[in-house]
C-alpha cells in the first residue's frame, strides 16, 4: 500500500474512533504533503505529486522538528507541551520504516562505499546519495555524514 493511502486509511480510522490527538497529527502530515505538492507545482517540477520517498523525507523532517521542540519545552519547564510533541512523534513514526541499528548503519555505509568504489572524501556526495536512495527514513543522515567522512578520510 502506498504511503499516502496508509495515511488516508489511518485518518478515517482516527475519525471513526474519535481519537483527536492522532487525527490532528494525521491532518498535519497531510497538510505538509499538500504544501510540498503546491511548492513542486510552483517550481515546475513535474505534475506536482509527491511519491513515497518524498513523503518519508517530509515525515522524517516532522519528527526531527518535534523532537527539537520537545527538548526546548522540557528545558523551559513546559512538560505538557513536550509531552504533546512526543505523542505526535510516536504517531508519525508509526508510518516510518524501522530505524536501523548502529551496526546496520555501519554495514550499510561499508556496503555503499564498496559498491561505489569510493576511496576519497571527494566521493562522499555519491556515497550519501546512494545511502539516501536506499535508506530514506531508516537512518539519521545528520549522524551518518560524519561516519562516512571518517571512513573516507582514513
Amino acid at each position: 500500500m502506498e504511503m499516502r493511502e496508509r495515511i488516508a486509511a489511518a485518518l478515517k480510522t482516527a475519525m471513526k474512533d474519535k481519537d483527536r490527538e492522532r487525527l490532528s497529527t494525521l491532518r498535519l502530515i497531510n497538510a505538509a504533503i499538500k504544501d510540498r505538492e503546491i511548492a513542486m507545482r510552483s517550481e515546475g517540477e513535474g505534475e506536482g505529486t509527491v511519491g513515497d520517498p518524498e513523503v518519508l523525507a517530509i515525515m522524517g523532517k516532522m519528527v526531527k522538528q518535534r523532537q527539537e521542540s520537545a527538548r526546548a519545552y522540557e528545558e523551559g519547564g513546559r512538560l505538557e507541551l513536550a509531552e504533546k510533541e512526543l505523542s505526535e512523534v510516536s504517531v508519525i513514526e508509526d508510518f516510518l520504516p524501522r530505524q536501523l541499528s548502529d551496526e546496520e548503519v555501519s554495514a550499510a555505509i561499508d556496503g555503499a562505499i564498496a559498491k561505489l568504489g569510493a576511496d576519497s572524501i571527494r566521493d562522499m556526495g555519491r556515497v550519501m546519495g546512494e545511502l539516501k536512495a536506499e535508506y530514506t527514513g531508516q537512518m539519521d543522515f545528520s549522524k551518518v555524514g560524519p561516519q562516512v567522512k571518517d571512513r573516507l578520510t582514513v
